[in-house]
C-alpha cells in the first residue's frame, strides 16, 4: 500500500539519486558529488529530493563533453581516454531519450505503433461497411421519386448519416473484432 502511495506522488519526468545512478551506470555517491558540484540539479517535490531525468541527462552529457574537450578537467586524455568518454555521453544520450520516449508513452503523448493500426483498421472497416451499404439504402428510397432534385436530396441525407455515424468514432477492440467477422462473412457469402 505504501508503495502504491509513493509511487502515486512521483511527479512524472523526475527520479531519485538511486535512479538516476542506475541511469548513468555510476554510483549514487558520484551522483550526490556532481550535485554538490552544481553540474546536476535537485529538485523538492511532493516524493522528496528528485532529478529530472531529461535535464540531468543533458548537464550530465554536457559535462562529460566538456571534460573531452579538457574544459574543466587540466589533465590531458590519452586517444582512448577520450573515446571512452565519447562512447559514455553516447551511450548516455541514448539511455536518457529511450526513457524520454517511455515518459512519454506513459503519459499517453504517444501511442504504440500496434494500437494505431488497430485503430486505423477499425476506421477502415467502418468506413467500408458504411460505404457499401449506401447503395442499398439510397436505391430503396430514390425508386420513386419524381425529380433529380429529390433524389439528390436523399443522397445528401444518406451521405451526412454515414459522416454522422463515422463522427462518433471511438476505438474499441470488440467493435473491432466484430467488424473483422462481419467483413470474412461477407466474404464468405461472396
Amino acid at each position: 500500500m505504501k508503495e502504491k502511495q509513493a509511487k502515486a506522488s512521483e511527479k512524472p519526468g523526475f527520479c531519485n539519486t538511486a535512479a538516476l545512478a542506475g541511469l548513468f551506470d555510476v554510483s549514487d555517491h558520484w551522483i550526490g558529488d556532481l550535485t554538490k558540484a552544481g553540474i546536476l540539479r535537485k529538485y523538492d517535490t511532493p516524493a522528496g529530493g528528485r532529478y529530472n531525468i531529461v535535464e540531468a541527462t543533458r548537464s550530465y552529457c554536457r559535462y562529460l563533453r566538456e571534460r573531452i574537450d579538457n574544459r574543466t578537467t587540466p589533465k590531458i586524455f590519452s586517444g582512448k581516454e577520450s573515446a571512452k568518454l565519447a562512447a559514455e555521453v553516447r551511450l548516455k544520450t541514448a539511455k536518457a531519450e529511450y526513457s524520454e520516449l517511455e515518459l512519454q508513452e506513459l503519459a499517453n503523448q504517444m501511442h504504440k505503433a500496434e494500437d494505431v493500426e488497430a485503430m486505423t483498421e477499425q476506421l477502415t472497416l467502418m468506413i467500408r461497411k458504411l460505404v457499401s451499404r449506401l447503395p442499398e439504402l439510397i436505391s430503396a428510397k430514390v425508386v420513386g421519386v419524381g425529380s433529380s432534385s429529390e433524389a439528390a436530396v436523399i443522397i445528401q441525407q444518406e451521405c451526412n448519416s454515414v459522416l454522422s455515424e463515422l463522427s462518433g468514432f471511438r476505438y474499441s477492440r470488440e467493435v473491432l473484432t466484430q467488424l473483422r467477422e462481419e467483413l470474412h462473412e461477407g466474404r464468405e457469402r461472396e
